[in-house]
């Protein structure tokens, strides 16, 4: 069962408890409190208190969160210079599709317009048309080869494709 020692160390316990709870018990039936005033009124205090914090709804504990820091955003975006949290702050794009257009034109370079917007993943014409009002673009795109390709025409000894039954 154990060592004499710890033996003994457990019957002190119980005993103890034992003692305890016949004290308990006793008060409980003679009804007798030993709170000073002093006591019962420090207790008055810490119940308004309670009762004070609960009508205003503050928790206690929870520490007040800091406001984010106001990034300023102009009435009209400049989609080829904004930054991921001025874009982020038009209607329909969040952060991670702001982080998108920012490293889509670092990597391709400007937009330059709307039409050329939308090769960025996420950017499709419902989100264009509902940003139209709100982006502006300054910078000339970057040319695109599919682009010259497709505005010289048909390349030399192809015939053109048909379109439709003849």
């Amino acid at each position: 069962m154990g060592t004499p020692g710890e033996r003994k160390a457990l019957l002190f316990l119980g005993a103890v408890l034992i003692l305890g709870a016949g004290v308990r018990v006793a008060r409980a039936v003679t009804g007798k409190s030993e709170l000073t005033p002093a006591a019962k009124s420090a207790i008055e205090r810490q119940i308004n208190t309670v009762d004070s914090a609960r009508k205003h709804g503050k928790k206690k504990g929870k520490k007040k969160r800091e406001p984010k820091p106001e990034v300023v955003v102009p009435a009209i975006i400049d989609m080829d210079i904004a930054t991921a949290e001025q874009i982020e702050t038009l209607r329909g794009i969040g952060p991670a599709l702001a982080q998108r257009i920012v490293a889509d034109r670092d990597s391709l370079g400007p937009f330059g317009s709307m039409a050329e917007l939308q090769r960025v993943k996420g950017v499709g014409p419902r989100l264009a048309a509902k940003i139209d009002s709100t982006v502006t673009f300054s910078l000339l795109p970057r040319p695109s080869t599919t682009e010259t390709a497709r505005s010289s025409g048909p390349l030399p000894g192809r015939r053109k494709p048909r379109r439709g039954r003849t």
